[in-house]
């Protein structure tokens, strides 16, 4: 979308010489090695669809905690002694006391499994049932079920712990079923990248019809979409620089690429035939219509990339990568352009004028006229509502930690998850290591926590070895478990949700209790809760960085673009009332947002949907040449703008809302729904505010920088002038009398200044 003036820099005229020379640029350069330049990218395209594979995948977020966080430093310590365990709760259904031991005993026996937490350890089943008291085992047994706390090996995205969890499915078949962070990462990896091929497919057969809708040739979507496809393919070989990438980053950058990169394409074309259009063959119009492009996607694509560019700067390492691989698809695209794009219009130009159809669109005269009459009223209206806004969308219930990025409603596993939950109450593990100071002290530290209502069950070396006896008598296999190295490990399991303000404050209290035994510096305590904790307290500081370095950068863009400072804050207005909107409706309708999605997606709209108000704002300023009435001229662009703005904004909330409706990871749904919903309300705020917002900032519009600063000059010129003349002439006629003279000259300047002022105002007004 353009907004810089263009200049006809085809030719220059040599000072010596009486005839033009022509000057050689860059898309003389690319227009004449179409062909190498085509072949080249083909194989770029075919190197980066088998570099792709190859890119490894992260969905553990939790390795995106800096290294200076508590949670970090704790996993990190786990991880280096006694391996970090990956976790997961099963429900056995319609089984006795022993046929539960008996399933236990099988799945302890399992390759990658580190331990099964069940009431076996505290209660002997094989006693009879008049002597068992069952209300002691009820976190554990009732109603003919059985829960069992399973810890593994290795983490929870280990490949072994994944086999593990099969065999587990295995062995208990259709008898229960396991749920936990473990599960749920092996489930999200092995549905992500199917439900992401699905979301591509059925996105482009949408953007496909939203193309043929809005351009006249049935063959332009195909070659828009060969561009973009070419640019997504280069963007995601080229990941492999980055060796791992969030499954976030991975799975939604194809479809933000394709949503937001399509208008590059579609000026070449436009900028193709309108010059052909002026009588130019094809070779001399692609060559003008890709320099134009050149000059004019470069500037406006600045605003988009500078959007994604600043999540780098977040703290949270996934911002890294995705603005990394996000700011990347615009450099992809533009290359593809500028490149990939001249070769296939000389090769496919014909097929287009073949498949020419009438603009299936009616006229937004009518549309137009009615905007303009209601845009003061929806500026009235924002105003009214901007101060609530503002705090709605400050008042949203968030949720940070990998609890809430695991699975959504739409899964099986979410809603046995929450059947267990109901029947036996959570499970919330903290795993705790501390230096080993003898089993004593481990002791009156185990029976101190066991004490608090809120611990469900801890297990230590403790729970495995009789009081008295002597630790060497139990395997090395066991005693590795919970004593290495110097340090012993704990496992604590509380009844809370890993993210509730319960859960943290039974977390800090468990923290000081083992502080309290050994010293704040060597006690180290990992688990959803902490890891929640750390991520909340790190994201808000990132969201409020990142999104007040967008907003700058992407003003400064402006700024420069239309070398003013009031044009951009008129640009911004309706994009800023879009955000706020956008992010207030979850306070509104009273629903959580995941905060990962809304500290991205605020960038991601600001950067993507700016456009539109910088498209209604150079459209405008290029019809006020030749039109001197406001209204008429804001009929005119809402015409022009409007077609392009349901073109980009189509396809933008098209991608954002398929991924709303298939994805089941809720972070990646949680992104495509604030999307979608954005550029919903991005289009209709720019469509009925800029009307308004353009008439009164017509003035910084209209008229060139220079020329206001000419015209600045030409006043105050003028000014002074009228000034001396009135103090001569006044010096003529009272030369008896100095001081008066000068105290009329004084006086008479102001209002000749003014005078001079409001008719300038008027002639710019009548302009």
């Amino acid at each position: 979308m353009k907004f810089f003036k263009k200049k006809d820099s085809s030719t220059v005229t040599d000072k010596t010489a009486s005839t033009p020379k022509t000057k050689h640029n860059i898309a003389d350069f690319i227009v004449d090695n179409c062909k190498p330049i085509a072949v080249g990218v083909v194989i770029l395209v075919i190197i980066c669809l088998c570099m792709a594979p190859f890119v490894k995948i992260n969905y553990d977020l939790t390795q995106y905690l800096p290294d200076f966080a508590p949670s970090k430093i704790a996993i990190d310590k786990m991880d280096e002694t006694f391996g970090y365990p990956g976790t997961g709760r099963l429900m056995l259904k319609d089984v006795s006391l022993y046929e539960a031991k008996d399933y236990k005993d099988k799945i302890e026996k399992v390759d990658g499994v580190d331990q099964v937490v069940w009431c076996d350890m505290t209660t002997s089943i094989y006693e009879a049932s008049d002597f068992i008291n069952y209300d002691d085992i009820e976190d554990y047994y009732k109603d003919n079920c059985a829960v069992m706390d399973v810890t593994f090996d290795e983490g929870d995205s280990s490949k072994l712990t994944h086999q593990a969890i099969d065999d587990i499915e295995d062995i208990i078949g259709d008898k229960g079923y396991i749920v936990g962070m473990s599960p749920t990462n092996k489930f999200t990896e092995e549905n992500v990248e199917k439900e992401m091929a699905m979301i591509l497919s059925i996105g482009v057969g949408m953007i496909f019809i939203i193309l043929l809708l809005t351009t006249t040739s049935y063959f332009e979507p195909v070659l828009f979409l060969t561009v973009i496809g070419a640019a997504i393919f280069i963007n995601k070989g080229t990941n492999l620089m980055l060796g791992t990438i969030s499954y976030i980053t991975n799975n939604i950058s194809a479809v933000i690429q394709l949503a937001t990169s399509m208008d590059y394409s579609i000026f070449l074309l436009s900028a193709y035939e309108r010059e052909r259009e002026n009588g130019l063959p094809k070779v001399p119009a692609l060559k003008a219509g890709l320099m134009t492009t050149i000059r004019t996607v470069l500037s406006s694509s600045l605003t988009t990339f500078f959007g994604f560019l600043v999540l780098v700067l977040m703290k949270f390492k996934m911002g890294f990568d995705m603005g990394i691989v996000m700011s990347k698809s615009i450099i992809c695209s533009l290359l593809m352009v500028i490149f990939f794009m001249p070769a296939l219009l000389l090769m496919w130009s014909d097929l287009i004028d073949k498949t020419r159809h009438k603009p299936l669109l009616p006229k937004f005269d009518v549309f137009a006229k009615v905007v303009n009459k209601l845009s003061p009223l929806v500026l009235a209206a924002l105003i009214v509502l901007a101060v609530p806004m503002y705090f709605a969308q400050s008042m949203n219930n968030f949720m940070y930690g990998p609890d809430a990025t695991g699975v959504g409603e739409k899964t099986a596993i979410y809603h046995e998850t929450e059947e267990i939950d109901n029947l036996f109450g959570r499970s919330n593990l903290l795993v705790a290591i501390f230096p080993d100071e003898g089993n004593v002290k481990e002791k009156q530290l185990v029976d101190e926590l066991k004490d608090k209502d809120y611990i469900k069950q801890v297990m230590g070396m403790t729970a495995y070895l009789p009081e008295g006896a002597y630790e060497g008598l139990l395997p090395s296999s066991l005693t590795e478990m919970f004593h290495k190295d110097g340090y012993t490990r704990l496992l604590i399991y509380m009844k809370t949700k890993p993210e509730s303000k319960a859960a943290y404050e039974y977390y800090d209290e468990v923290q000081q209790i083992i502080q309290g035994y050994y010293g704040e510096d060597n006690t180290f305590i990992a688990g959803n809760t902490p890891t929640t904790e750390d991520m909340e307290n790190i994201l808000k500081k990132d969201y409020t960085m990142v999104n007040n370095l967008a907003m700058i950068s992407i003003f400064i863009v402006v700024a420069i673009a239309f070398k003013s400072v009031i044009i951009p804050i008129g640009a911004m207005i309706p994009i800023m009332a879009a955000i706020y909107l956008n992010m207030s409706f979850p306070y509104l309708v009273g629903t959580e947002l995941i905060f990962i999605a809304y500290a991205v997606v605020s960038c991601i709209q600001l950067g993507s949907t700016i456009d539109y108000a910088i498209l209604t704002i150079e459209n405008y300023r290029q019809i006020r040449q030749t039109e001197t009435d406001k209204n008429k001229a804001v009929e005119k662009m809402l015409e022009i703008s409007f077609p392009s703005m349901l073109t980009s904004g189509g396809i933008l909330i098209v991608c954002g809302y398929i991924v709303y409706f298939i994805s089941t990871s809720p972070a990646i749904c949680e992104v495509g729904h604030l999307v979608g919903r954005g550029a919903v309300f991005s289009v209709i705020f720019v469509t009925t505010l800029m009307p308004t917002v353009l008439k009164i900032m017509d003035r910084y519009i209209v008229t060139d920088h220079r020329d206001r600063r000419q015209e600045r000059k030409e006043k105050l010129k003028s000014a002074v002038t009228k000034g001396r003349n009135n103090g001569t002439a006044a010096d003529n006629g009272n030369n008896n009398n100095d001081t008066n003279v000068n105290d009329t000259d004084a006086n008479n300047e102001a209002p000749v200044s003014n005078t001079n002022l409001a008719e300038n105002g008027a002639e710019d007004t009548k302009a």
